[in-house]
C-alpha cells in the first residue's frame, strides 16, 4: 500500500473561544504548520504534491472542537487557511483529522463523539470518481511548533483498471467502453479505525461505466481500456469501495438477480479476413457489452489491473442485454474427417475395331 506524507502550513488566526469557562492559553509565536512531504496520490489519474490543491482538517482539543472542516490551500509549498490557528500556549495536545477531497460524497461528522463519513457512494460515471484519502495525527507546541506535524495520508478506496489483449488472428476485437457491474456502492468510513462498513441493502449496488467514441483495437500486448484524461493522457481508472466480491453466475443466474460482480467491455467482433460481424449477434448493431464474472477481494490502497484475454473466448452476453449469459464465442470451429477407402470399380471395354457397321 502506498502511503502519502503531507505537512501543511496553517497561517495566522487566533483559536476559537473555548466552550468551557476556563480560557485556552494561546501561543502567539509560530503558527501551527505542516511540512509538505508527500508521495504519489491517486485519483483515477495520478496526483502528486505538485497538483494536490487543498485538504480539509478538523482539530480536537480534548472533548472540544478547536476548528472544524477547515480547508487548507496550497501556498508556496505549504497549505494555509484563512484565518490561521496557533498552538495552545499551555502545550495541550491537539488531535488532527485530515482528508481530501473536501466533498468526497456522503456526510462527514468529526467531533469528540463521532468521526465518520456516512453514506459514501462513488460517482456513477468512472471518469467522475476521485480518490479519497485521510490521515490522523497528534501534535503540541513543544514538539511540533518548529518542525510541524507530519500527516500520513492513506488511500481509502481501491483503484481498478481494465486492460485487454488477444493473440487470436482470426478475429478483430474492437472496444469502446468498460463496465464494472454490481459492487456494493454505499458504505460508511470510520476515521478512528480506518474501516469501512458496507451497506447490506440490495439496492445499494451499482453499475459503473465509461464509454468513448474512438474504438480500441486489441492486439497481442495488453492495452488499457479505460478512458483517457485529456490533460495528462493517463488512464482514468475507477475508484471504488473496498469489499469482498461475489461473482455473477452466468449459467444459473443469467439475468443476475443475485447482483453478482462482473466486468464488461463494449465490444465488436469481426472476422479478420472478410470483416463478417459475429458479435453483436444482430449484424446491424455496432457494439454491445460482453461480460466476465469476478470474485476477488478489493483492499483499500491497492490498485487492481484486470487483463481480459480474448485469445480463446469473449465471455458472456451482459446480464442487462438481450440473451444474457449466452457465450459470445463457443468452442473453436473444428471438423471430424473420415476418408473412405478406395473401392475398385470394374469396367469392361470391347476392343473390337469399329468400322461403322453393326
Amino acid at each position: 500500500m502506498k502511503k502519502s506524507f503531507l505537512m501543511l502550513a496553517i497561517a495566522a488566526l487566533a483559536l476559537a473561544s473555548c466552550s468551557q469557562d476556563e480560557p485556552v492559553s494561546v501561543n502567539h509565536g509560530r503558527q501551527i504548520d505542516f511540512r509538505p512531504v508527500m508521495g504519489t496520490l491517486s485519483r483515477a489519474t495520478e496526483t502528486t504534491n505538485a497538483n494536490l490543491s487543498d485538504i480539509t482538517v478538523t482539530a480536537l482539543l480534548g472533548d472540544q472542537t478547536l476548528f472544524k472542516n477547515v480547508v487548507f490551500t496550497k501556498d508556496a509549498g505549504f497549505y494555509t487557511s484563512t484565518p490561521a490557528y496557533y498552538w495552545p500556549g499551555d502545550d495541550s495536545q491537539l488531535d488532527f483529522y485530515a482528508y481530501s477531497p473536501s466533498q468526497p460524497g456522503g456526510t462527514i461528522a468529526i467531533d469528540s463523539n463521532n468521526k465518520t463519513l456516512t453514506d459514501f457512494s462513488p460517482a456513477a460515471e468512472i471518469s467522475d470518481q476521485v480518490d479519497f484519502i485521510s490521515s490522523y495525527a497528534t501534535g503540541k507546541k513543544s514538539v511540533n511548533e518548529a518542525s510541524g506535524v507530519e500527516l500520513t495520508f492513506d488511500h481509502r478506496l481501491a483503484q481498478i483498471e481494465i486492460q485487454g489483449k488477444t493473440n487470436n488472428d482470426a478475429y478483430t476485437f474492437k472496444v469502446m467502453g468498460v463496465r464494472i457491474g454490481e459492487p456494493v456502492s454505499k458504505a460508511s468510513f470510520d476515521f478512528s479505525t480506518d474501516a469501512w462498513t458496507l451497506s447490506t441493502a440490495s439496492t445499494d449496488r451499482s453499475i459503473y461505466e465509461t464509454t468513448y467514441n474512438d474504438t480500441i483495437t486489441l492486439g497481442a500486448e495488453p492495452v488499457t481500456l479505460m478512458a483517457t484524461v485529456a490533460e495528462s493522457g493517463a488512464s482514468d481508472n475507477a475508484m471504488l469501495i473496498p469489499q469482498e466480491l461475489t461473482a455473477w453466475d452466468p449459467t444459473a443466474d443469467a439475468s443476475n438477480t443475485a447482483k453478482g460482480a462482473y466486468l464488461a467491455v463494449k465490444l465488436q467482433i469481426k472476422t479478420a479476413e472478410t470483416g463478417a460481424q459475429v458479435y453483436p449477434f444482430p449484424s446491424d448493431a455496432n457494439c454491445i457489452w460482453a461480460a466476465v464474472p469476478i470474485s476477488n477481494k478489493w483492499e483499500a490502497g491497492k490498485k487492481y489491473v484486470y487483463t481480459l484475454d480474448f485469445t480463446h473466448g469473449a465471455g458472456y452476453v451482459d446480464p442487462h442485454d438481450p440473451q444474457p449469459g449466452t457465450p459470445i464465442l463457443g468452442g473453436p470451429i473444428k471438423f471430424t474427417v473420415d476418408v473412405t477407402g478406395w473401392e475398385n470399380q470394374s469396367i469392361d471395354e470391347d476392343m473390337t475395331t469399329y468400322n461403322g457397321e453393326e
